[in-house]
């Protein structure tokens, strides 16, 4: 526990003292949950745009609880709380198909009371928790910031093809296996051309990489039972009738396929997230729409209200992902080194300095 007095941003208002230490869930509960319920997801829009807010579901450590090494830290000024952030530490891929790996400290659920923002409360938030990263061994820290025919596959299945297909990816988790069979995971789906006999996740991955046959895998996590989005502004009198109208067609006329926006307005909502989305072949972005239209499924039948995917910029297969563009985001991931020598002795350079790979994995345990 360490006291500090935090230091105004440039233009910002005068500096407040507080005091950073770790989360304490019997004392700290009630007042972090008053800070979230009172900060927006993302960006401040400003105005009368919709804004995302988050019910955690009386557990704030949602977020990272399921990650193998995980810190949240709180600043209060003797008052209240007037600030939060997660951390989590964990070993990933480096991507390249030398499999390269080394341990990368993720920084998210940053949260700063509107009275008190542009004081360097945050600031002060993150350098604590970056000073727990590098005791922890982190090399790298970043924050992500404001972009057919199907076969179920057990988790075994599922671990098996992963490690296969995307050891190589940027930010694959070693701990595959526990992220799989996480009471939240649903389930991994693979969708092929209907022409082909499956017999089998090995006879699939005995395929050369780089055939005529396209294919597309995802995963589905129940971030519904984790936490609760809100949707505030933004939606008059009229924009709420009109997503009333196409609810009301679409259960009518199904096979019409009228667009139909959920309720996100009345009370929080849930969300599935899709994960692990990637495939190969001219094909992949089509059977990845199948994939995103079977998970839109089984979030109906779980009562989860919306679907988000994640995938990254240059990668193929985000043309077949079905978003609503008012509620999308580019999120730009910011890297950091931390350590100054190197885990593994095949790391040549500075990761920082990398061109981005076209593929990332992004972990569901920190959505």
């Amino acid at each position: 526990m360490v006291a500090v007095a935090a230091e105004p941003d440039g233009g910002g208002a005068a500096a407040v003292s507080v005091l950073v230490r770790e989360y304490d869930g019997d004392r700290d509960l009630a007042a972090v949950e008053r800070l979230e319920q009172a900060c927006e997801v993302g960006p401040s829009s400003g105005g009368k745009k919709m804004c995302l807010f988050t019910d955690l579901l009386g557990d704030p450590l949602c977020r990272v609880r399921h990650s193998p090494a995980y810190l949240m830290l709180v600043a209060e000024n003797g008052e209240e709380i007037v600030g939060v952030v997660r951390g989590s530490v964990k070993t990933v891929s480096c991507g390249g198909k030398q499999q390269v790996f080394c341990k990368w400290a993720y920084l998210l659920g940053l949260r700063v009371s509107p009275a008190h923002r542009r004081r360097g409360i945050a600031r002060k938030l993150v350098q604590r928790m970056e000073e727990w990263f590098r005791t922890s061994g982190a090399e790298y820290a970043y924050v992500a910031t404001d972009a057919d025919n199907e076969a179920s596959l057990s988790p075994m299945e599922a671990e098996t093809l992963y490690r296969a297909r995307f050891a190589g990816v940027e930010f694959f988790p070693t701990d595959i296996d526990a992220v799989l069979n996480n009471n939240l995971s649903l389930g991994t789906f693979l969708a092929v051309p209907a022409a082909m006999n499956w017999v089998g996740i090995e006879a699939f991955l005995a395929m050369p990489e780089g055939s005529s046959s396209s294919w597309a895998v995802a995963s589905v996590w129940n971030s519904k039972d984790a936490f609760r989005l809100q949707l505030r502004g933004g939606a008059g009198a009229l924009a709420r009738a009109a997503a009333l109208a196409t609810r009301a067609a679409d259960a009518a006329a199904p096979w019409l396929r009228v667009p139909s926006v959920p309720d996100l307005f009345s009370s929080p909502f849930g969300v599935h997230f899709i994960y692990g989305l990637a495939g190969a072949g001219h094909d992949a972005p089509r059977m990845a729409r199948a994939l995103c239209r079977h998970a839109h499924n089984l979030a109906r039948r779980a009562g989860a209200r919306v679907v988000v995917a994640e995938v990254a910029g240059g990668d193929p297969v985000r043309a077949g992902v079905p978003h609503w563009p008012r509620l999308g985001a580019e999120d730009l991931w910011c890297v950091k080194r931390l350590a100054d020598g190197y885990e593994s002795a095949s790391v040549i350079g500075d990761w920082t300095k990398a061109p981005p790979g076209n593929s990332i994995f992004v972990d569901p345990r920190e959505f």
